[in-house]
C-alpha cells in the first residue's frame, strides 16, 4: 500500500472525489511560517490573505478536524502548539497572533482576546485518529489553566458566562441584547464534556469528576434558562436572564453538547428540515427563514450558510444517533457547494487540477446563500464571502464527505472502524493511515451481490450498520479479505 500519499476515496458521484482530491491540493497553500521577530517556529495552517496577516484559534481548531486525514502529510498538531506555546501566566490564551511579530491581536470589542474554547473537542479528536495517549498527557495541565482563566474572567455568578458576542464569530447576527450567548455557553458545556474524557484517558478520576460536574451544573443552566418550552428551540438571554426570541444557528449548539433530552432533541431536530425555519433548500442557514431579518443572498449571519456551522449541526445530529438527516444535509450542502464554484482569476488556487469528468471548475467560499446556489452576498462587504476559506470549506469537503456520506467514523486506541451505510452503493475509503496500519475498505457489487472488500496490515474490529437493519461487529485480520452482505 502506499504510504506517502492521501486517502483515496471512492463515490457514485465523481464530482464528490474531484473537490475532496482539489481540496488536499489547495492546502498546500494555507502553511504559512512566522516572520523572524515573530518566534513562532514551524509551519501553520492560516488563510493565506495579505491583508490579515494573523493566525486565528478559529484556524488551529477546526483546520485539525480535517487535517488527521492527510495520512500525516500535513500534521493537525502544530497550530494548535502556537497557540498552547503562548499561553500566558494567568492561563489566558488569546484569539489570534500576528504572523510577522507573534504579538496577540486583541480588538476594541473584545480586549481580552477571547476565542472559541473549542481545544478540548479538537483535542480529544486528534487522541482517537492517532492514539498518541503523550499529546494528551502534555497538553492537559495547559487546557485546564485556559479554562480556570476564562472561569475566573467571564463568569458570572450565575453559573453563565458574558463573553463578547464577536467571540462567538456571528458577527451581525440579529441577536438583539443578548447578554448570556447560547452559542458559547455550549461551547463551554461541550470544553467541560471533552475535558472531563481527556481526564478519563489519561485515568485521572479527579479531574475527570471536577468537569462533568461542572458540565452538568451549565447544562442544568442552560435548559431552565435557554429552553423555550412553547417554541421549542434554545434562545440567548438578556441581561435579566430574560430569553431573546431570534431563532439563530446557535440554537443548535446543544445538540453537540448532550444538553437537551431525547424529547427536546426531536423538537430542535425537526426545524433542520421545516422550509419555514432552517430546511432551506441549501439547508442550515444562520437564521431562521421565520425571522423579519432573513435576507435570502445570506448577508453575513442574516441567512448565509457557513460550513463550519454546518458541521456542527451535523455533529450534533450524530449524538441523537440521526445519521440519515446527517447525511441528507451533508449530501445537500456539498452539492450547493459544487454548483456555486466560479472561475477562480488565481492559477495558483486552482492547482489543485481538474480530473476527468469533472465540471467543476472554480473556487469555495465561506459562506452560501440559502435559497439558491452561489456564494453569499453582503451589500458594501465586497470583501465578502472569503475565496478558499479552507478553515472552513475542506470541512466539508474532507471531513463530511469521509465522516458522513461515506459515512466512517474511526478510533484507533480502540482500534475500531464503524461505517454506517444508509444506501447500497459503491463507496468507501482507500489507503487511510491508522497510524501504522494502512487501510482499505470498499462497497461494490459482484456476482454474489453486494460485498465489503478490505485490505489490512493489522487486525482491527470493524463494526457495519446497514441500513440501519443490519449491524454487526467483526474482526478484520491483516490481508485481504471481502464480506457478503447478504450473508451478515
Amino acid at each position: 500500500m502506499t504510504r506517502h500519499d492521501f486517502p483515496k476515496i471512492h463515490f457514485y458521484d465523481q464530482d464528490f472525489v474531484d473537490i475532496y482530491d482539489k481540496t488536499w491540493a489547495w492546502i498546500e497553500d494555507c502553511w504559512n511560517s512566522g516572520g523572524e521577530k515573530s518566534g513562532i517556529e514551524g509551519k501553520f495552517f492560516s488563510y493565506p490573505d495579505v491583508s490579515s496577516q494573523a493566525v486565528t484559534q478559529v484556524d488551529a481548531i477546526y483546520s485539525s478536524f480535517f487535517l488527521v486525514y492527510s495520512n500525516r502529510i500535513y500534521q493537525a498538531h502544530p497550530t494548535l502548539d502556537l497557540f498552547y506555546n503562548r499561553q500566558e501566566g494567568n492561563g489566558a490564551i488569546r484569539c489570534a497572533y500576528d504572523i510577522n511579530s507573534g504579538a496577540p491581536v486583541l480588538e476594541r470589542e473584545n480586549p481580552e482576546g477571547l476565542g472559541i474554547p473549542l481545544f478540548a473537542w479538537a483535542e480529544h479528536n486528534i487522541y482517537h485518529k492517532s492514539g498518541n495517549k503523550k499529546r494528551v498527557k502534555d497538553v492537559m495541565p495547559i487546557l485546564c489553566k485556559y479554562s480556570s482563566w476564562i472561569d475566573a474572567v467571564f463568569k458570572k455568578p450565575n453559573g453563565l458566562y458574558k463573553v463578547p458576542l464577536c467571540t462567538t464569530g456571528m458577527t451581525n447576527s440579529p441577536r438583539g441584547d443578548a447578554y448570556y450567548a447560547m452559542d458559547f455557553n455550549t461551547m463551554m458545556a461541550i470544553n467541560m464534556l471533552y475535558m472531563s474524557a481527556l481526564a478519563d484517558i489519561l485515568n485521572d478520576k479527579e479531574t475527570s469528576f471536577n468537569y462533568k460536574r461542572q458540565y452538568f451544573a451549565l447544562k442544568t443552566r442552560i435548559n431552565s434558562l435557554m429552553w423555550n418550552a412553547a417554541d421549542g428551540f434554545y434562545y440567548d438571554i438578556n441581561k435579566n436572564e430574560k430569553q431573546v426570541t431570534v431563532k439563530t444557528i446557535a440554537g443548535f449548539w446543544p445538540l453537540l453538547a448532550e444538553i437537551p433530552n431525547g424529547e427536546k432533541a426531536e423538537r430542535i431536530i425537526d426545524k433542520l428540515s421545516d422550509p419555514n425555519y432552517f430546511g432551506t433548500p441549501h439547508p442550515l442557514p444562520s437564521l431562521s427563514v421565520s425571522e423579519k431579518d432573513f435576507d435570502e443572498n445570506g448577508r453575513g449571519f442574516r441567512g448565509s450558510v457557513y460550513p463550519h456551522l454546518t458541521f456542527m449541526v451535523i455533529k450534533g445530529l450524530e449524538r441523537y444517533h440521526r445519521w440519515d438527516l446527517a447525511r441528507e444535509c451533508a449530501i445537500r450542502h456539498v452539492y450547493f457547494m459544487l454548483d456555486s464554484m466560479e472561475p477562480v482569476k488565481n492559477s495558483a488556487a486552482a492547482a489543485g487540477g481538474t480530473a476527468a469528468g469533472n465540471h467543476h471548475k472554480g473556487s469555495l467560499w465561506e459562506a452560501y446563500m440559502p435559497i439558491k446556489e452561489g456564494p453569499a452576498k453582503w451589500t458594501g462587504k465586497p470583501a465578502f464571502p472569503r475565496s478558499q476559506y479552507l478553515t472552513y470549506d475542506a470541512l466539508s469537503t474532507i471531513c463530511l464527505i469521509i465522516e458522513n456520506i461515506v459515512g466512517l467514523s474511526i478510533s484507533l486506541p480502540r482500534k475500531t472502524v464503524d461505517w454506517v451505510i444508509p444506501n447500497l452503493e459503491i463507496m468507501g475509503v482507500e489507503n487511510l493511515s491508522l497510524k501504522n496500519n494502512m487501510i482499505t475498505i470498499l462497497s461494490n457489487k459482484s456476482g454474489r451481490g453486494w460485498e465489503i472488500q478490505m485490505e489490512s496490515e493489522k487486525l482491527y474490529y470493524f463494526t457495519i450498520n446497514i441500513l440501519n437493519v443490519k449491524e454487526k461487529t467483526l474482526p478484520i485480520p491483516s490481508g485481504k479479505c471481502s464480506i457478503l452482505i447478504d450473508k451478515l
